[in-house]
């Protein structure tokens, strides 16, 4: 494509050089610089794009964005010597990617019913079934999601919750030429505002909830709202914003939107509603919109996800009747409240739940199930992550659970022990008597296990879809579903 066609809108404008001259390929990767490139040079946070202008220049780049005059000239980078390379700067080396990014593959999302998902939790469940449940109803759907992405029925594993522009345009543009019709995509608040979605044009965009997470980075709550507010104050007017009325934030998203804003609510009124009637571990009977309908997963959270769910197929133009039968037949997300049944009827709960609300959710449906059972929590907390969530998980376990484990969940660099403190600070002397501190977490899985009397219902929480563990530098394969399988086969 020509180089003019590529950065147009981007806000990236010509310091040296003929825009007319051809791009083959676009990249933020030096390591992926092929000659015929337009290379970004992007400020993240373990490196700067801007140190290795000089080195996609020799490896044939045929533009280079940056934003910061100053490295071209520490890096001795001489025009005259340039040979045919322009030079283009910008204000935002991050918007004019995801800009050049879609302008690249012919901006696909236009050529899509493009869905968004936003909210701390619920998102991955959503958008999972989402795909399923329009794939169901005969269309062909894409999927940009957490665990994985899928151009059709093709799925290839996903590495973070909102990919960069240039591989969601890449996939959009796969969707595209695949004759996808919809895709239904996650939306993560650092992927808001390092503007990876900008550029892109949604159809409808939904809000589940707003609890406690990604603090680390945002470092105030006000600021998290602010990062998922942003992607509601970019829609346009024929676009469609469904928020969660139950959740306080819910209304706060669309006071700028221009999109038409549709209300969802399971404790009150709303353009849709939904009540739990009744439920058990095999399911839970709904009553969505006045009419009951049947649902193998379980959970108040999940009556959330399904009526958002509904809410979104319906306003997309989806027949309510049909979506209703589509949606009694899907099943859980992977890693999200998945039900391994063992010896003396001990039920194992698989659940990705790593967050203080998500935490309190699952257990607390687990204890509205079988208020009788015994119920074992087993987590742990991400290392190099949000700290303050930690204490706060502590104390929502020791309110709930009988009996608590504390072990690892992706340590990375910091110490596993140091990351247990944190999580044992949050409990008072009753808490702590309860619980169990084992860094090993497929020997704690283990020692739960063993302690579950029977019936007993035991909580994995923290890995979910995972089958990885990171451990300092080192990422080993660790499935959850495994290691209960052996463990069951000696008990």
């Amino acid at each position: 494509m020509i180089l003019d066609k590529v950065i147009r809108n981007s806000g990236a404008t010509p310091t040296y050089g003929n825009t007319r001259v051809e791009i083959d390929s676009i990249c933020s990767d030096s390591r992926k610089v092929a000659a015929g490139a337009l290379f970004v040079a992007v400020k993240g946070f373990a490196s700067d794009g801007h140190d290795y202008i000089s080195l996609a220049i020799s490896k044939g780049a045929r533009a280079i964005i940056y934003e910061d005059q100053e490295a071209l000239d520490r890096q001795n980078i001489h025009l005259d010597e340039m040979d045919g390379v322009v030079l283009l700067k910008t204000d935002s080396s991050r918007h004019s990617l995801a800009i050049a990014a879609a302008n690249f593959y012919g901006n696909p999302s236009e050529s899509l019913t493009l869905v968004g998902i936003t909210g701390t939790n619920g998102k991955t469940t959503t958008v999972t079934l989402l795909h399923r449940m329009f794939t169901a109803l005969g269309y062909r759907c894409g999927l940009l999601s957490t665990i994985a992405n899928y151009v059709g029925d093709k799925g290839t594993e996903a590495i973070n919750t909102t990919s960069d522009p240039i591989t969601i345009n890449s996939l959009l543009h796969e969707m595209v030429v695949a004759g996808c019709e919809y895709c239904f995509m996650e939306v993560s608040s650092i992927g808001v505002e390092q503007e990876r979605i900008a550029g892109l044009k949604f159809k409808a965009a939904l809000f589940s909830n707003l609890t406690h997470d990604h603090l680390d980075y945002h470092k105030t709550f006000a600021e998290y709202l602010r990062c998922k507010k942003l992607f509601f104050d970019n829609l346009d007017k024929d676009a469609v914003a469904i928020v969660n009325t139950d959740d306080r934030n819910g209304l706060v998203m669309t006071q700028n939107t221009a999109a038409r804003v549709v209300t969802y609510s399971c404790r009150g009124m709303a353009d849709h509603t939904c009540r739990v009637m009744e439920q058990s571990f095999e399911g839970m009977m709904l009553k969505m919109d006045g009419t009951e309908t049947w649902s193998c997963l379980i959970g108040q959270h999940n009556a959330y996800n399904l009526l958002a769910l509904y809410s979104t197929a319906v306003e997309l133009g989806a027949n309510p009747m049909e979506v209703l039968v589509a949606m009694s037949t899907l099943k859980p997300a992977p890693g999200r409240l998945e039900n391994m049944r063992g010896p003396k009827d001990i039920s194992v709960i698989i659940d990705y739940a790593h967050t203080p609300d998500a935490l309190e959710n699952v257990l607390k449906t687990l204890r509205e199930i079988a208020p009788d059972r015994e119920l074992i929590c087993l987590f742990g907390c991400g290392g190099d992550r949000d700290k303050t969530k930690r204490p706060e998980m502590g104390l929502i376990a020791q309110k709930m659970a009988d009996r608590i484990i504390v072990t690892s969940d992706n340590s990375r660099t910091e110490k596993t022990g140091d990351i247990m403190a944190d999580i044992k600070s949050g409990m008072d002397i009753s808490g702590r008597a309860k619980s169990l501190f084992i860094e090993d977490r497929q020997e704690a899985i283990r020692t739960a296990l063993m302690l579950a009397g029977p019936g007993a219902t035991v909580l994995l929480a923290g890995k979910g879809h995972e089958k990885y563990q990171i451990i300092g530098t080192q990422k080993t394969h660790f499935d959850e579903k495994e290691i209960v399988t052996e463990i069951f086969n000696t008990l």
